[in-house]
């Protein structure tokens, strides 16, 4: 009721009265009364005028469950919101939770991570109330060999979410970095439980840096956030809930064919490798040559100066730009 309640008041021009409430939700003026005091108490300011009802007026910068729930507007992505303080991993925490049943499309948003994961066992940083951290936790019924294109379509909702939301210039690095002015803004893991042909169920965690205004000295020169692009602050909570938006519509378009057919060629208007010269780390070699951009099962087409056509699959390789990070 919060969560609905923070929605009608943000998206009514004007006042909206204790008795619609109380119709809309069947409950008493109290009730009502309660989660409005609930939410002035989260340091929302709502103006209550007798004969006229309730208006939002201010909403603070929160991070919260039902902050992002009430800004959403898809049908199951992110309607059971789950916001914690602390956590260890919101991927670990999505993983205990769907061990437990939790249904498809639950969304856990933590304001910190103590032992954040990023690609190849690497650490990801997720300081308090700057960034966000969030774990999607999908049921989707596709074989088990076409999950990991899912981790491709985040990373589109995430350049798609920051265009819209921060007017930047947000980029795809292939195959799940985004980027923006050539630094990184965010990072993808997905993680899953299978069986031989049936995927229990896959956790997306994405972290994306919102509101950092420095960074370590060794990521200094391939990370940015941003505030830092834009040159002010952003609400957390409306950018996780832009990129569930975009996310919804291509997760969607993507179950009807368990591949990238419908999707790869947005995808390769967003990629920053597509047409450049980029670098192949490859276990067997390095080798350089031109991306052309990913295919329907997401493999990255690159020519090589001798030109023959190699496809390279995003767990056996890294790929950068041959004079930089892209």
């Amino acid at each position: 009721m919060k969560a609905r309640l923070l929605r009608i008041l943000r998206e009514t021009d004007g006042y909206v009265s204790g008795q619609q409430l109380c119709e809309y939700f069947g409950v008493s003026r109290t009730a009502v009364w309660k989660v409005i005091r609930q939410l002035k108490e989260d340091g929302y300011q709502i103006e209550a005028v007798q004969n006229k009802g309730y208006r939002l007026l201010e909403v603070p910068d929160v991070f919260t469950g039902e902050e992002v729930a009430s800004r959403l507007h898809t049908r199951r992505l992110g309607r059971k919101c789950i916001c914690l303080q602390s956590v260890d991993s919101t991927n670990t925490y999505a993983r205990r939770l769907a061990e437990d049943g939790a249904e498809d499309g639950t969304l856990v948003l933590a304001e910190e991570q103590t032992g954040g994961k990023g690609r190849r066992g690497r650490a990801w940083s997720s300081p308090r109330g700057e960034q966000i951290a969030m774990t999607l936790l999908l049921r989707p019924r596709i074989r088990p060999e076409h999950a990991s294109q899912m981790t491709l379509l985040m990373a589109m909702a995430v350049a798609k979410g920051v265009r819209r939301l921060c007017g930047l210039e947000a980029w795809i690095k292939w195959p799940n970095d985004v980027v923006v002015g050539g630094r990184k803004i965010c990072g993808i893991l997905t993680e899953m439980n299978t069986e031989v042909d049936y995927i229990h169920y896959v956790v997306i965690g994405t972290g994306v840096n919102v509101n950092q205004a420095s960074f370590p000295e060794e990521l200094e020169q391939t990370a940015t956030s941003l505030s830092l692009e834009a040159g002010h602050r952003f609400s957390r909570a409306e950018a996780a809930a832009c990129i569930l938006d975009e996310m919804e519509p291509l997760y969607e378009t993507f179950l009807k064919t368990e591949d990238l057919r419908e999707l790869y060629e947005e995808y390769n208007s967003l990629c920053v490798n597509c047409g450049r010269q980029v670098q192949v780390l490859h276990p067997d070699g390095a080798y350089a040559g031109i991306a052309e951009g990913i295919d329907d099962k997401g493999e990255l087409l690159v020519r090589r100066d001798n030109g023959t056509a190699e496809r390279v699959y995003a767990g056996e390789v890294s790929v950068r730009g041959l004079y930089g990070y892209v």
